[in-house]
C-alpha cells in the first residue's frame, strides 16, 4: 500500500480520480458480479469528519459519476459520484449510524455502496496500481492534503 502525506492508497483497488469532476472514489471487484464502492482517504480528508450519509436506495440504477450517496461534514455537503454505471445492490447500514467510519476506515468498514455494473467496459477506464498512486499523489500535493 502506498502512503502519501498520511493518505493510504491501496494498490489492489480500482480508482476514479478526476479533480474537475470531484471524483475521488474506489471500486473493488467482489468476484460475484458486484463491486464495492467507497471514498478514497484523500476524499475523506478533503470532506472532513462526516456527520451524515444518505445513500440511494437499493435497486436504483445510477450512471457513472452521478451521485450514489450524499455525505455531509461540518464544512461540506456533497455527492459521492459512483465510479461505474450500475444498479445499487446494497448500502452500508453501519455508515448510517456512524458516518465517520468513512473517515476512519475508508477502504474497509466505511464503504459507501455495492453496485452491479451495467456497463462493464467502464471498468477499463478506472486507474489501478501505480497510475492510481500517481494521480492521487498529484491531487494530494496540489491541494496540500494531509490524512490522519
Amino acid at each position: 500500500m502506498a502512503t502519501v502525506n498520511g493518505c493510504n492508497i491501496p494498490e489492489d483497488l480500482l480508482y476514479d480520480v478526476d479533480p474537475e469532476a470531484n471524483a475521488f472514489t474506489w471500486a473493488k471487484d467482489n468476484g460475484d458480479g458486484t463491486y464495492t464502492v467507497g471514498l478514497t482517504s484523500v476524499a475523506a480528508a478533503m470532506a472532513g469528519r462526516l456527520v451524515a450519509y444518505t445513500p440511494k436506495k437499493a435497486g436504483k440504477v445510477i450512471e457513472r459519476r452521478k451521485s450514489i450517496a450524499t455525505i455531509e461534514s461540518g464544512k461540506w455537503v456533497g455527492p459521492v459520484p459512483t465510479p461505474l454505471t450500475g444498479e445499487v445492490v446494497e448500502i452500508n447500514e453501519a455508515l448510517k449510524g456512524n458516518p465517520a467510519l468513512a473517515n476512519d476506515d475508508p477502504y474497509g468498514a466505511g464503504w459507501i455502496a455495492k453496485i452491479k455494473p451495467t456497463n462493464p467496459e467502464e471498468i477499463n477506464s478506472l486507474l489501478k496500481g501505480q497510475a492510481a498512486v500517481d494521480a492521487l499523489t498529484k491531487v494530494i500535493n496540489e491541494k496540500g492534503i494531509k490524512c490522519g
